[in-house]
C-alpha cells in the first residue's frame, strides 16, 4: 500500500512550461548523458539556440521542465537518439507521455476530462470545465495545501494549453477548444511498452500503466496493440483471461530504438 509520501501531489509546475516541444527538442540535442540541471543550461545558455529567452527563464525550462520529465526519469539518452528518426507525430506523443508523468493534474485532466467527452461524444472542451476539474481536485486534497482561486484559473490554463501544445485540443485562446482525435502511433506503443517494462514493471503493470490512458487505451486495447507488435517478432503474447505473459525480444532500450530508428 502506497504511504502519503508516496502521493504524487498536483503542482503548479507546468506553468515554467507547457509542451515545449521546440525547446525540448534543442536541450535533447544538447543533451549528453550523465549531464546535471547546471551543465545543461550552461551549455544551453551559451549555445545561441535561445535567443529570446532569458537566462532566468531558460535555468526555469531545465530545472522544472526538461529535468522532471526527461532527466530523472532516465529517458534524455533515449529521446536525444529518437528525437531525430521518430516522425513529429510520435516524438510529440513521446513527450506527452513523460510530461503527463511527471504532472499528475495534466495526466488525470487527459484520462478524465478529456477521453470522457470524447466518448461521450462531444467534439470541444470549455475553460470553465478544465477549472471545474482543478476545483474538485482541490477540494478532493490533490494539492499539498488548498490553492486560491488565482492559482486554480491559472493552472486550468495550463493544462488546457498544454493538450493544445500536444494536439489533443485547438490551439488559439478560445474559451472552447476543440477535441481532435489522436491515435497511438506504432513505435510510441513499442517505446512505451518496453519503457515499461525496463523500468522493473511486470507483464501485468505493462498493461494496466496509466501512460495507455492518455491515448484512451484500456487493458483490452493494450492487449491488441501488444498482439501488433508480436507480428513484427518484437515480443511474444500469451493471453489467458485477464492474466497476459510477455516474452520480451530486447533487453535494452538501446535495442529498441534501433529498431523504431530502422523501420
Amino acid at each position: 500500500m502506497s504511504s502519503e509520501s508516496d502521493k504524487k501531489y498536483y503542482t503548479t509546475q507546468l506553468g515554467a512550461g507547457l509542451g515545449l516541444i521546440e525547446e525540448t527538442k534543442i536541450l535533447l540535442n544538447l543533451y549528453q548523458p550523465g549531464m546535471t540541471v547546471a551543465e545543461l543550461y550552461e551549455i544551453a545558455l551559451s549555445s545561441g539556440y535561445f535567443p529570446s529567452v532569458t537566462a532566468r527563464r531558460l535555468r526555469n525550462i531545465i530545472a522544472e521542465c526538461f529535468s522532471p520529465r526527461y532527466m530523472k526519469t532516465n529517458s534524455a539518452s533515449h529521446l536525444k537518439l529518437l528525437s531525430n528518426t521518430m516522425s513529429s507525430q510520435s516524438i510529440n506523443q513521446v513527450l506527452l507521455i513523460h510530461t503527463a508523468l511527471a504532472n499528475q493534474v495534466l495526466e488525470d485532466f487527459i484520462i478524465e476530462v478529456y477521453w470522457q467527452r470524447y466518448i461521450g461524444g462531444y467534439d470541444e472542451i470549455s475553460v470553465s470545465e478544465a477549472r471545474e476539474f482543478v476545483t474538485n481536485a482541490v477540494n478532493e486534497g490533490k494539492t499539498q495545501k488548498p490553492w486560491a482561486e488565482s492559482v486554480i484559473k491559472r493552472v486550468s490554463s495550463y493544462v488546457v494549453g498544454c493538450c493544445a501544445d500536444y494536439g489533443l485540443l485547438s490551439s488559439g485562446r478560445a474559451s472552447k477548444r476543440a477535441i481532435l482525435p489522436v491515435r497511438i502511433q506504432g513505435d510510441v506503443s513499442l517505446y512505451l511498452a518496453y519503457w515499461l517494462h525496463l523500468s522493473g514493471l511486470g507483464d501485468n503493470a505493462v498493461i494496466n500503466h496509466s501512460a495507455w490512458k492518455l491515448f484512451g487505451l484500456e487493458p483490452m486495447d493494450v492487449r491488441e496493440e501488444l498482439k501488433k507488435m508480436a507480428k513484427n517478432n518484437w515480443l511474444i503474447v500469451q493471453s489467458a483471461g485477464e492474466v497476459t505473459r510477455i516474452s520480451w525480444q530486447f533487453s535494452t532500450m538501446e535495442e529498441v530504438i534501433n529498431v523504431i530508428s530502422n523501420k
